[in-house]
């Protein structure tokens, strides 16, 4: 089960890697969005450090979303994707791996180049840790809803709408408890709390959307 995983991994890894301009395309997307802010709002640093954190975020999980139509497609056009079902491999494992691959590729890039835009929106150095801390844990959870709703609209037509509407209201929370938890540090309060229920948020998708990918994938394919 381990080398199905480690399979399913490295072969979406080297597939991104085939096809840089797609897998860069949402880091560029953070970049420009993120950009763009200070020059529509002005660049006044108290005002900059009080939209920081929600800009940030809500550019995060639109990048996340740009490349999750195809996390499946791909795989069920040509095939592979029934085969790797068929082939007694546990769908759990396909999805673990597909979220995980998935994160590799858009979620990391956009927690390393985030203390570049804190730095432009004039944010201080503990709310800078805390936006990187606070993407650390709340991208993977957006990988996660991602890979369960792209399994949810697999074939369907108007996918992309469908899938903006099933993922984006079950990634509030991780928005909410993330981009809180920066404007508690940068008002000189205790994020605990938010980062203890952007932790269990995590650990609450981690648990049950690959379950539930993997039935969706099986009801996808039959």
């Amino acid at each position: 089960m381990s080398r199905a995983f480690t399979a399913v991994l490295a072969r979406d890894l080297r597939l991104a890697a085939r096809r840089r301009v797609e897998a860069l395309l949402p880091l560029a997307f953070f970049g420009v969005a993120a950009s763009l802010f200070p020059l529509g709002v002005g660049p006044e640093p108290q005002t900059l450090r009080i939209i920081a954190p929600g800009v940030l975020w809500v550019c995060a999980l639109l990048s996340t979303m740009l490349s999750v139509t195809q996390l499946y497609a791909g795989d069920h056009a040509d095939g592979s994707l029934e085969q790797m079902l068929l082939s007694g491999e546990a769908g759990l494992l396909i999805a673990l791996a597909k979220a995980l691959a998935h994160w590799l590729v858009t979620g990391l890039p956009l927690v390393l180049v985030a203390p570049l835009f804190g730095l432009m929106f004039d944010m201080s150095a503990a709310g800078i840790a805390m936006l990187t801390l606070t993407l650390l844990l709340g991208t993977p959870i957006l990988s996660l809803l991602a890979g369960l709703g792209a399994a949810l609209t697999l074939g369907l037509r108007s996918s992309a709408v469908l899938l903006i509407l099933l993922v984006l209201p079950l990634c509030i929370p991780a928005l909410i408890f993330g981009a809180g938890g920066v404007v508690a540090v940068e008002s000189g309060l205790s994020a605990r709390g938010h980062l203890s229920l952007l932790g269990a948020l995590l650990i609450f998708t981690a648990l049950l959307a690959p379950p539930a990918t993997a039935a969706a994938l099986s009801i996808a394919t039959e």
